[in-house]
């Protein structure tokens, strides 16, 4: 069984990324792209759907692992009875050949370790063909193929290699594992200590351009390196985790392949870059989300691929018993498919934030923000999936109206910047927009917005409704919506989306409450007055992060872990806002 997900930490290149446990098991892979096939799967089934191990092999007294102050790379201490050791792990940022690299160091004493590499390409499904080549142990399937260079020779046996090797105080002993196509030749050597360093000052250079200093100042750095992390360099994108299927719910089905980006993220994470000084990146990001969204309006995806790709076919791996026996285990999202009008109103967000922060006007980008805004005056009328990609039936919910409105306004605003003809035309439907929602989502009874046009039921995501300029905070429906939502979706202090015992979803009931909703009340609290509050509930989302930052999407009370997929972009994006808001930086 895999460890709890609090128990793994991430190492990555900024192409991909590996979970690491504190076992020292990389126990989930994927080569070259975050959204590539797994060559260690064994988050998701056992350990013979792969996994690479190097632990000492005897007892174990004591485990504590860190990040090297401002950078990914990823440092766990084993206390034994005869010394201590540590196992330094990184991913180089690189160009083709992606590496993942393991430095075993003797502290104290001697310390006989043993190490264990099962190679499973395809999810746990292919077996390579496994030989030796001059210096490293060769791993060949179809179109991949692995190269573990080192000094400690591995044998097979039962279908993977292991070896066990000692290691005394100053000794460091270098293992290199690297990807390439099997076509091509095998890539050159990669000098551990001198990757070490590169990666260490990478790193370093890019944490030293932080602008944060407010409280929790550890707790931001340490998100924006995860965000770093999950953005696909070559492109600008940022995916919102690297894995696949960690369930929302321990056994039950609510389990998603998040290896993609999704646009709803964008005005979260573009603002959160830029208020802490990350123009180039913020720039990057609002590159990759003009090129993705590119074409027809009609046409627009709510998520994409790393590289902007649309097509994103959802199906199941039956050969993996699941996280936890959590299944099915999906690769693919269906929710590429869906209807969801939000994610008008996220990209001219986006867009108008990137402008009014800096990033240079685009003509080939307003160009296409016009096109949207042309298309969604009749599209937004529609009902639609919603925010949460329900599988039910499509509904008039009210946070996708009043992105809608957000899209109009934004384009409004702009166009009256611009000098343009359009900007009357836009503010008459925004003002349509927001009419309607005030008269058809509010429920003057319970004194609320609710989930959608007639709902028996709230939703979190109401909460943005002031955050993204709707309503003023201190609007009598605004005050109201917060109050109900206090009564009916807390859960332990910790904000649910919505009550998943209704047929809204089409899936079964249970589910974790959700982080990046809990940081919205927290920033509603703060918009209200209600500092106190708000840094309370701040304080408290800070410490459900585990030893190294970490947070999933969803936190169980119930069982006091995270759950969802891990690390999740949205919970840290919203943990850098809320510390922004607190401090009077949003």
């Amino acid at each position: 069984m895999p460890l709890a997900i609090e128990d793994y930490a991430l190492v990555g290149d900024t192409r991909t990324a590996a979970l690491i446990g504190r076992d020292g098991s990389v126990d989930w892979l994927c080569f070259p792209r975050f959204d590539s096939d797994a060559c260690f799967a064994g988050l998701l089934g056992d350990p013979s759907h792969g996994r690479w191990l190097i632990a000492p092999a005897g007892e174990i007294a004591n485990t504590s692992r860190c990040y090297r102050p401002g950078t990914l790379v990823l440092e766990t201490t084993h206390e034994t009875s005869s010394g201590v050791v540590r196992v330094i792990d990184f991913m180089p940022p690189r160009g083709r050949a992606p590496d993942i690299v393991r430095i075993v160091e003797g502290v104290s004493g001697t310390v006989t370790m043993t190490a264990e590499l099962t190679i499973r390409f395809g999810y746990g499904s292919v077996v390579p063909w496994m030989r030796k080549v001059a210096d490293a142990l060769l791993a060949v399937a179809g179109p991949d193929a692995l190269c573990l260079r080192g000094p400690v020779v591995m044998s097979g046996s039962g279908m993977q290699h292991a070896a066990e090797f000692s290691v005394s105080a100053g000794e460091r002993v270098p293992f290199v594992l690297t990807w390439f196509p099997s076509h091509e030749p095998m890539p050159l050597a990669v000098d551990a200590e001198h990757a070490l360093a590169d990666t260490h000052d990478y790193w370093t250079e890019w944490s030293g351009r932080c602008t944060y200093d407010g409280p929790h100042r550890d707790a931001v750095l340490r998100s924006l390196i995860t965000l770093k992390a999950l953005t696909y360099g070559p492109t600008g994108g940022i995916v919102a985790a690297p894995t696949t299927s960690l369930p929302e719910a321990i056994g039950g089905m609510r389990n998603w392949d998040y290896r993609y980006c999704w646009l709803r993220d964008a005005s979260f994470t573009l603002e959160a870059l830029l208020s802490c000084g990350y123009t180039a990146e913020a720039a990057a990001w609002r590159d990759w989300l003009v090129r993705a969204v590119a074409g027809r309006a009609c046409d627009l995806q709510i998520l994409y691929g790393p590289a902007g790709e649309r097509r994103i076919t959802e199906f199941e791996l039956p050969w993996l018993a699941g996280y936890e026996g959590s299944q099915p285990v999906r690769v693919g999202n269906a929710a590429a498919g869906q209807l969801q009008l939000d994610v008008y109103g996220e990209v001219m967000n986006c867009l108008f934030d990137s402008a009014a922060d800096g990033v240079a006007d685009d003509a080939f980008a307003w160009a296409l923000q016009k096109q949207l805004l042309n298309h969604l005056e009749t599209a937004w009328r529609q009902p639609d999936e919603g925010i949460w990609e329900v599988r039910g039936p499509r509904r008039h919910f009210t946070h996708s109206k009043v992105m809608a409105w957000v899209a109009f306004d934004r384009g409004a605003r702009t166009e009256e910047r611009l000098g343009g003809a359009d900007a009357a035309r836009w503010r008459a439907v925004a003002d349509e927009v927001h009419a309607e929602v005030c008269r058809s989502a509010y429920d003057a009874q319970r004194g609320a917005f609710m989930q959608y046009y007639g709902a028996p039921g709230l939703d979190a995501s109401v909460l943005l409704l002031p955050l993204v300029g709707f309503l003023p905070p201190d609007d009598s429906r605004v005050v109201g919506t917060v109050a109900a939502i206090e009564r009916e979706l807390l859960e332990d202090g910790l904000v649910l989306r919505y009550r998943t015992e209704s047929d809204v979803d089409g899936l079964p009931s249970g589910e974790g409450a959700f982080l990046a909703c809990s940081f919205w009340l927290a920033d509603c609290y703060a918009l209200m007055g209600r500092i106190d509050d708000a840094t309370e509930l701040f304080d408290r989302l800070c410490a459900l992060t585990n030893d190294v930052g970490l947070l999933a999407e969803e936190y169980d009370t119930q069982l006091g872990r995270q759950v969802g997929n891990f690390p999740q972009a949205f919970s840290h994006v919203s943990l850098v806002g809320t510390a922004l808001r607190l401090v009077g930086r949003r």
